[in-house]
C-alpha cells in the first residue's frame, strides 16, 4: 500500500475545509436560534365593560358614601362610557411608556452587554383606589375631576438590577424629546421613615388617537429588586395582616433595619459590578 503523498494531503484537506463552509452555512440558514422567525406581538387584553364599571361604582357607593358619585341612571350610563374611554386613552400611555423602557434595556445589552431592568410590572388603577383619592382631595366622582386630580391612573414599576441601573434608566426616559416630566419623589435617597425606598416619576406622554393626539400622566416607580422585595413584605405585614395595628408598629424598627440592610447589600454588589461592567453610574446623572 503507498503511503499518501503530498498532493492526497493537499486534496483531503480542501475537501475538509469545503465540508466546514458547507456545515457553518446549514447552521447559518437552518439553526432556529439564528433563523428569521415571525414573532406575535399584539398583546390585547379585556377592558373594563360598561356593566363592569357600573357594578364597580356600587361598590363604591357602599363602601364610600361620603364620596359624591354619579346617582341618576342616565348619568351612571355616561360616566361608565366615559370611563371606559379614558382608561383605553391610560392603557395606551402605559403601553407607550414601557415600550420606550424596553428599548433603552435592549440598547443597554447591546453596547454593554447588561440588561439594567430586570424585570417590570404595569397596572391600571382600580375605580375603588381612584374613588378614594378623590375623597381625600375631597372631589367628587367625575372624568374632569379623575383627570385633573389623579395622575397615577397608569402605573408602571420597574425593577433594576442596580441603584446605577435605576438612575441611568430614569434619566435616559426622561431626556426624551417627547416626554415631560411632572413629579419627581426619590425616596432612595431620602427614604419614607418606614424605610421604603424607590424614584417616582410621573411622566406625560403623548398617545395619538384617531382624534389627535392627547398628553396622558403615566406613573413609573424605579427600584432595585432588594427594594421591591422588602416593600412588598412590608406592605403585606403592615396593610394586609389581620394583627391589630399597635402591634404590627411594634416591629416598625425591624423592618427599618431590615430596609437599611438590604440597601448596604445594595451597594456592596453595586462595587462588585462597577469594577466588572463599564456601564453608566450614578454619578453620571448627579447634575439631570
Amino acid at each position: 500500500m503507498r503511503p499518501f503523498g503530498r498532493e492526497c494531503w493537499s486534496r483531503v484537506l480542501v475537501e475538509s475545509i469545503e465540508q466546514v463552509r458547507w456545515a457553518c452555512a446549514w447552521f447559518i440558514l437552518e439553526s432556529p436560534r439564528i433563523q428569521e422567525r415571525w414573532i406575535m406581538i399584539l398583546d390585547r387584553q379585556n377592558p373594563l365593560s360598561v356593566a363592569d364599571i357600573m357594578k364597580a361604582l356600587q361598590t363604591v357607593n357602599e363602601s364610600l358614601p361620603d364620596l359624591e358619585t354619579p346617582y341618576d341612571a342616565d348619568d351612571l350610563i355616561t360616566f361608565g362610557r366615559d370611563f371606559e374611554n379614558l382608561l383605553q386613552v391610560y392603557r395606551g400611555a402605559m403601553h407607550e411608556i414601557s415600550t420606550k423602557l424596553e428599548i433603552l434595556d435592549d440598547e443597554y445589552q447591546t453596547r454593554y452587554s447588561h440588561n439594567p431592568i430586570h424585570h417590570m410590572e404595569r397596572r391600571m388603577k382600580s375605580i375603588r383606589s381612584i374613588a378614594g383619592k378623590l375623597l381625600t382631595h375631597r372631589k367628587s366622582l367625575t372624568i374632569e375631576n379623575i383627570e385633573n386630580n389623579v395622575f397615577d391612573i397608569a402605573g408602571i414599576r420597574v425593577m433594576c438590577n442596580y441603584v446605577d441601573d435605576v438612575y441611568a434608566i430614569a434619566s435616559m426616559l426622561s431626556r426624551q424629546s417627547d416626554i415631560r416630566i411632572l413629579e419627581v419623589k426619590d425616596y432612595i435617597k431620602h427614604p419614607k421613615a418606614s424605610g421604603y425606598r424607590s424614584l417616582h416619576v410621573i411622566y406625560s406622554v403623548p398617545v395619538f388617537l384617531t382624534t389627535g393626539a392627547r398628553d396622558i400622566p403615566v406613573e413609573v416607580q424605579f427600584r432595585t429588586i432588594s427594594m421591591d422585595y422588602w416593600a412588598s413584605l412590608e406592605h403585606r405585614l403592615r396593610y394586609k395582616s389581620t394583627n391589630d395595628p399597635e402591634r404590627v408598629a411594634r416591629h416598625a424598627q425591624t423592618l427599618q433595619n431590615a430596609a437599611q440592610e438590604l440597601f448596604s447589600i445594595d451597594l456592596a454588589l453595586q462595587n462588585v459590578h462597577r469594577d466588572l461592567v463599564s456601564a453608566p453610574r450614578e454619578t453620571d446623572f448627579d447634575d439631570e
